[in-house]
């Protein structure tokens, strides 16, 4: 009898066991059923994003000159500029040096637009064909925008007291400082002579040049530049080794001249016998 009741207990047990492990089976096989699930969404959204990236449009470029530009040829006798923009540079600088180059082979109006455009690279090409289409029209506008564009990489000008940073180095000709002095005055701009005078005046190293000049006091700088050519060549063409209104620094210690009136005592009294013989 308690051997039955055993078997029961027994059987029981095992019957809820079986149960139990249904049940987890059950939550287990829902659990991947929603990880199925999830990952068939993950892969739906990932394809329908390759879908779109496929189909997206490829970038419009506007035209940007008017109709007048776009209908003028550029002759074939016509080599792009050998300069480039990269969006660092003065682009007045930049301007110039384009200008320059188009002076020596000519072309008109439009030409100058599209072979402006070739001297842009980077992301001031990016810039470029951003602008509204047809909105170029001349390459004075051209050279407008460019300039407001990038007017923060503009050099600050000269100005006249610029001139008075100029000396001449050690090591250096006059005819090498005159040289670089003069591209200085031109770049300035100024025709103030007597400010430009005292200013190379205050550069020039000490020496035979520097003597003349303060002594002739010459009234243009062409007048020194003549008056340089006027020295020597050794004095207005060698090299020195002082700087501006300084000493040479290979010379010793600048020795002090005797005072007058106060000789040395034996000097005073061998001059006096001398003076008896």
């Amino acid at each position: 009898m308690g051997m039955m009741q055993g078997l029961q207990g027994a059987m029981a047990a095992s019957k809820a066991e079986q149960e139990r492990m249904q049940a987890d089976l059950a939550t287990s096989q829902a659990r991947n059923d929603e990880l199925h699930r999830t990952n068939e969404e993950l892969r739906r959204g990932w394809r329908n994003v390759d879908e779109h990236e496929t189909v997206t449009p490829p970038r419009k470029f506007s035209t940007l000159f008017s109709q007048a530009i776009l209908e003028t040829a550029i002759p074939n006798i016509f080599t792009g500029p050998k300069v480039t923009f990269t969006g660092i540079e003065d682009p007045e600088a930049h301007l110039t040096a384009f200008h320059t180059q188009m002076m020596l082979v000519g072309g008109s109006d439009a030409v100058r637009c599209k072979l402006f455009m070739s001297t842009l690279t980077g992301m001031v090409m990016d810039w470029f064909v951003s602008l509204p289409e047809g909105h170029i029209t001349s390459f004075t506008q051209l050279s407008q925008l460019f300039r407001e564009q990038y007017l923060a990489n503009r050099a600050p000008p000269p100005v006249l007291y610029d001139l008075f940073d100029v000396k001449q180095y050690q090591g250096e000709t006059l005819k090498e400082y005159i040289s670089r002095f003069g591209a200085h005055v031109v770049k300035v701009g100024t025709k103030e002579e007597p400010m430009i005078v005292y200013a190379f005046r205050k550069g020039v190293c000490l020496g035979p040049f520097c003597e003349s000049i303060i002594r002739n006091r010459p009234k243009t700088f062409a007048d020194e530049t003549r008056n340089c050519r006027a020295c020597t060549p050794e004095s207005a063409y060698a090299r020195t080794s002082q700087g501006p209104r300084g000493r040479n620094r290979e010379e010793g210690p600048r020795q002090e001249a005797p005072l007058r009136g106060k000789e040395n005592p034996t000097q005073g009294s061998s001059r006096g016998k001398e003076r008896r013989k």
